[in-house]
C-alpha cells in the first residue's frame, strides 16, 4: 500500500483517508439527513481494514457526534489510523454554529475534541475555516501553543487562501491545507496549489465526488428523496440547470472506469490526486457497502488520455 508523506510532518498517509463528515448525521445545518450509528462504525472499520490509514472528522460534524462515533469505532482496534480533527466551528444551547478563533475556544476545543474522540493526542489539528479572519493569529497562536504543549502532532489550516496562508506561517509552520478540489469545484488550481507545492505543505482535498454527486449512484429520484435535513437538497450542482450536465459526467467517469473495473467515484478521486500537489483525498463513508465502491482509488492513476477526455467533457 502506497503512502505519501503529509507536507512537513512525519504522517505517512494512504491516499485516501475517511471522511467523517455525513457519519455525524443530521439535525444540525450541515448534515446529510439521519444515519446508522452501527452503520458508521462498520463502515470506518471496514475502510481501515481495507488499508485506509487516517480519519478526518471535526468537531462540529454532528455538532460533537462525528467525533464519538469516531472514537467507538476505534475502540478495540489494535493498530489505529491516524486521527485528524478541527477547531473554529462551536456552537450553542441552540445548536446554532458560531465562527470563533479566540484562542481560549481553541484550547477548549481541543480538549473537548480529545474526550470525545477518547485520545491523549490528535495527530493533525486543523482550522476549520479562516473565520473570522481578524481572529486568525490569535487562532493559529494557540494552535502552535497546543503542539508544543503536546495535545496535538501537527497543525494545519482549511480553507484558506494564499494570503491567510502567509500569515499563519509567519508565526507558525503549517504541515497542511484541506480544501475542496473536484471537477466540478477547480478553485484551488491557479495560485494555492502552486504556493502550496512551492512551501511543502500537504494537500488534503475534500469533496473529491462533490458530495456524492460523481459517485455513480446519485439519480434524480434519489435527490427528491434526500430527507429535510440533508444540505445537499440546497446545492446547485444537485439542481438543474446543472444537474443534468453533471450526471453526465458522472457517466462519463463510468465508462472511463469501466475498462480498468474502476467506478465512477475511483475515477473522480484518481482526477483529485493527479495533481502532485495532492497528498491525499478525504473520502466519505457511511457504510460497509460504500468501501468497495472507492477503495480502488488508492492505487489507480488516470493515463494522459484519459484526463484529456475528461477535460473535454467538462468544457463541453
Amino acid at each position: 500500500m502506497q503512502t505519501k508523506k503529509l507536507g512537513n510532518s512525519d504522517l505517512d498517509i494512504t491516499s485516501i483517508g475517511v471522511g467523517a463528515w455525513a457519519i455525524g448525521g443530521g439535525g444540525w445545518a450541515f448534515g446529510w439527513g439521519p444515519q446508522d450509528d452501527n452503520e458508521s462504525v462498520d463502515g470506518i472499520r471496514a475502510a481501515i481494514d481495507a488499508g485506509m490509514n487516517w480519519i478526518d472528522t471535526a468537531a462540529v460534524y454532528g455538532l460533537g457526534h462525528s467525533e464519538e462515533v469516531v472514537a467507538r469505532a476505534l475502540d478495540g482496534i489494535s493498530k489505529k489510523p491516524y486521527v485528524f480533527t478541527k477547531c473554529e466551528r462551536t456552537w450553542d444551547a441552540d445548536r446554532q454554529i458560531i465562527k470563533c478563533l479566540k484562542g481560549e475556544s481553541v484550547k477548549r476545543e481541543c480538549e473537548d475534541s480529545l474526550r470525545r474522540l477518547k485520545l491523549d493526542v490528535i495527530d493533525l489539528y486543523q482550522m476549520h475555516w479562516p473565520e473570522p479572519d481578524e481572529d486568525i493569529e490569535e487562532g493559529w497562536t494557540a494552535m502552535a501553543e497546543l503542539q508544543r504543549e503536546g495535545k496535538v502532532r501537527w497543525i494545519g489550516v482549511s480553507n484558506f487562501n494564499v494570503a491567510q496562508m502567509k500569515r499563519a506561517q509567519a508565526i507558525a509552520p503549517i504541515t497542511s491545507l484541506q480544501p475542496p478540489y473536484s471537477m466540478l469545484v477547480r478553485g484551488i488550481e491557479d495560485e494555492i496549489l502552486p504556493y502550496v507545492g512551492a512551501n511543502n505543505i500537504g494537500v488534503i482535498s475534500y469533496s473529491p465526488m462533490r458530495n456524492g454527486l460523481l459517485m455513480g449512484t446519485i439519480t434524480r429520484e434519489r435527490i427528491a428523496a434526500f430527507p429535510d435535513d440533508d444540505f445537499r437538497r440546497n446545492l446547485p450542482d444537485f439542481k438543474e440547470p446543472k444537474l443534468t450536465q453533471n450526471l453526465a459526467l458522472a457517466e462519463e467517469l463510468r465508462a472511463i472506469g469501466a475498462p480498468h473495473g474502476r467506478t465512477p467515484g475511483e475515477v473522480a478521486i484518481a482526477w483529485v490526486l493527479r495533481r502532485p500537489e495532492v497528498t491525499a483525498a478525504i473520502v466519505g463513508v457511511r457504510g460497509p457497502k460504500q468501501v468497495p465502491g472507492v477503495i480502488g482509488a488508492m492505487d489507480f492513476r488516470l493515463t494522459d488520455g484519459e484526463i484529456a477526455r475528461i477535460e473535454t467533457g467538462l468544457a463541453g
